[in-house]
């Protein structure tokens, strides 16, 4: 009879710890640990340094590829024809006016 209840016991302790491990998320879901000011101290320190960090790789890249912006130097002189002339694939659009506005949209049209 002792192996038999010993036999027994296995899946009983398996439920019991189920049913206690459920109870004890159940539990937890319905009360929440209080925050820590101590979290919220470490996301805005983790902020401050992910600003720094970014702004350091911006800092570089400006270093890098600044010069690539700059205005450039003076236009070349022209030459016996005259100023160099410049052909653009770019179609030639009129330049915006302060007094024209953007379009309304359309009406929907119901069927």
């Amino acid at each position: 009879m002792g192996d038999v209840l010993l036999a027994l016991s296995i899946p009983v302790l398996v439920f019991g710890g189920g049913i206690y491990a459920a109870c004890d998320c159940w539990w937890r879901r319905r009360h929440p640990a209080p925050p820590s000011p101590y979290t919220h101290r470490a996301a805005r320190l983790a902020e401050q340094d992910m600003l720094l960090l970014a702004e350091e790789i911006v800092d570089d890249a400006y270093a890098a590829l600044g010069p690539l912006y700059d205005a450039p130097a003076a236009p070349p002189a022209p030459g016996p024809d005259g100023p160099p002339t410049v052909v653009s694939s770019l179609p030639s659009r009129p330049a915006p006016t302060p007094d024209r506005a953007p379009s309304r949209p359309a009406a929907v049209q119901k069927p």
